[in-house]
């Protein structure tokens, strides 16, 4: 049996993962001449063109796919092995999780997690916006974007938002719902649709409805704050399942029809990492905690 360049095939997965000969360089601390130096190599090897250079477009031919979905399982393997030889790092792990996903869910869960599994040393790694998946920056993600090549995905919790409020402010509510919500402040989140007032204009559409003019509204940049500033009274605002659990002490979810947004939260991971202790750990705990609190549909 013969080996193709050992090197190069590592570079190759890092290229075809990333696609990009600059990205890669920066990954592995080479040059970007060494890069495809290392490329030219394993091409050479095979007597296959893996990947297409379009000026700074770069893309797998046909060839480089299949060999990038054969090579990335077994250097996953390769590194897995090696890391339970060596002892005690490969229990140690990055996750990348978006912050109010951490703060309002993640982090009061921990303690449980340390108890099942105790030989794992795990690092959060904030973000607020959806994080590069790299190795530079974790070793695991939960994140909305689960399209990147050489990747696995699984689906942890399809995201729904609900009206809630506080209980002195639902007092002041008086009629039949839903129409009974627009005498009520209304606090709109643009993180969620990016456009000022969106989210009450597509919960207004989900239910067949229109958002009255002369509906009072505040505008915030993150829920975080705008739940803050229902739990203090100032408004009705949109929450999903983790925000804001059902049995809340401050806000009340509202007896009305709740806004499916589209967006799915994955753990995602190197596909060819997908089967390493930690990792697999993790994400086994995850999916037992949000199937138990995040239902999905």
């Amino acid at each position: 049996m013969k080996l193709p360049p050992l090197r190069a095939v590592q570079y190759f997965e890092v290229v075809a993962r990333l696609l990009s000969f600059s990205r890669a360089a920066l990954e592995l601390n080479v040059s970007q001449s060494a890069v495809s130096h290392q490329i030219r190599l394993l091409e050479d090897f095979l007597g296959e063109r893996l990947l297409l250079r379009q000026g700074r477009l770069l893309s797998l031919t046909p060839q480089g796919e299949l060999y990038f979905e054969g090579i990335a399982a077994g250097l996953g393997q390769i590194a897995q092995s090696s890391e339970q030889l060596r002892g005690g790092a490969q229990m140690q792990l990055r996750l990348a999780v978006y912050s109010s996903f951490a703060v309002k869910w993640l982090i009061p869960r921990l303690a449980g997690l340390r108890q099942q599994c105790p030989e794992l040393d795990l690092s959060l790694e904030m973000v607020a916006e959806d994080p590069v998946l790299s190795d530079r920056i974790a070793d695991c993600f939960i994140t909305v974007c689960p399209n990147a090549r050489g990747y696995s995905h699984t689906l942890i919790y399809q995201e729904r938002l609900f009206p809630v409020c506080s209980r002195k402010l639902l007092a002041q509510a008086s009629g039949d719902w839903p129409d009974a919500i627009w005498q009520l402040p209304l606090l709109s989140v643009q993180s969620i649709y990016k456009s000022r007032g969106e989210d009450w204009q597509r919960w207004a559409e989900a239910g067949a409805m229109g958002v009255p003019e002369t509906v009072r509204m505040h505008h915030f940049s993150h829920m975080l704050m705008a739940v803050e500033a229902a739990a203090w009274g100032q408004g009705v605002t949109f929450v999903n399942d983790y925000m804001v659990p059902p049995d809340d002490p401050q806000l009340v979810r509202l007896p009305v029809h709740q806004l499916e947004t589209g967006d799915a939260f994955y753990f995602t991971c190197k596909r060819g990492r997908a089967h390493e202790a930690a990792i697999s750990r993790l994400r086994q705990w995850l999916l037992l905690e949000t199937r138990q609190s995040l239902p999905l549909p």
